[in-house]
């Protein structure tokens, strides 16, 4: 498997966390590089760096936050990641949702809703943090649970990002949110599901689903032709079972999280996690 990634969040926009922004402090550069050596001593092959409003933007400053830093932190993290051989993939989310806020790191530009000056915009910052950090390969562009666009914008929305990124010699990820047709949510599992027939089959398709384990959505992914990653939950028996269906699917990666800052008070939490890789993986 050519893809063994873990996200760290150096920030992150969704209810809960929006809950604690007046207190949120900056990242710890110190405990990201020590992350940085538990993946490569544990045998990953790729940071992916939740970057949004972490990170200062010459192009938009006016996106600085009480806990956002200089850039050269970024770029310090990314450097080390690269001699550790890791590539980096840098993440910030365009999807639009009033619920979940994943794009309220943009604003006020958000409210711009995909015109011209929107995707401008978007473009210099993704330049920016392509400067910083060198992706190789990728580019996370979020996209999940997209409350505020039609499927033909989502759509539309994410072959934009997709043609941009494309012509930087990068690949678009995206979250597919199909795991969950319930509730509320079910009205973003049935977009992500419909905007498969549409979509590029150059875009990666990340499978994230934390609770359950439905290998059958990689096998449709696989069989409309995407490269798919899968995204599990905390459970150590269901990552292994998660790796053995991409593997057997022909999927290319496995993405691993735990949706907290990284911060000083979740290092044992973040080092515990990483070891959940299996251990087969390097192979």
């Amino acid at each position: 498997m050519s893809v063994r990634a873990y996200l760290l969040h150096l920030t992150h926009y969704d209810p809960s966390w929006c809950r604690r922004k007046a207190w949120e402090r900056p990242f710890s550069l110190r405990l990201a590089l020590e992350i940085v050596d538990a993946m490569a001593a544990a045998g990953y092959t790729t940071l992916v760096v939740d970057c949004e409003d972490a990170v200062r933007y010459e192009s938009h400053p006016e996106l600085a936050r009480p806990y956002t830093v200089p850039m050269r932190d970024l770029a310090t993290l990314a450097r080390h990641a690269h001699q550790r051989r890791l590539d980096v993939v840098p993440k910030i989310n365009f999807s639009q949702s009033h619920w979940h806020h994943h794009n309220h790191w943009f604003r006020p530009h958000h409210l711009l809703f995909d015109n011209t000056e929107y995707w401008r915009r978007a473009f210099r910052i993704i330049d920016e943090l392509i400067r910083t950090c060198r992706p190789q390969r990728y580019f996370h562009v979020g996209m999940d649970e997209d409350h505020e666009r039609s499927t033909v914008q989502h759509v539309r929305a994410i072959r934009t990002l997709r043609d941009g990124l494309r012509r930087r010699g990068l690949k678009v990820v995206i979250w597919n949110d199909s795991a969950y047709p319930m509730a509320r949510r079910w009205v973003h599992a049935e977009k992500s599901l419909r905007a498969e027939a549409d979509l590029p089959r150059d875009i990666v398709q990340v499978l994230w689903d934390y609770d359950r384990f439905q290998p059958q959505i990689l096998r449709r992914l696989r069989r409309r032709g995407f490269e798919v990653w899968a995204a599990p939950g905390r459970d150590a028996t269901q990552i292994a079972r998660w790796y053995d269906a991409v593997r057997r699917v022909g999927g290319r990666g496995l993405l691993i999280t735990l949706w907290v800052p990284c911060r000083p008070r979740n290092r044992r939490r973040i080092l515990d996690r990483i070891q959940q890789l299996p251990a087969a993986a390097p192979s």
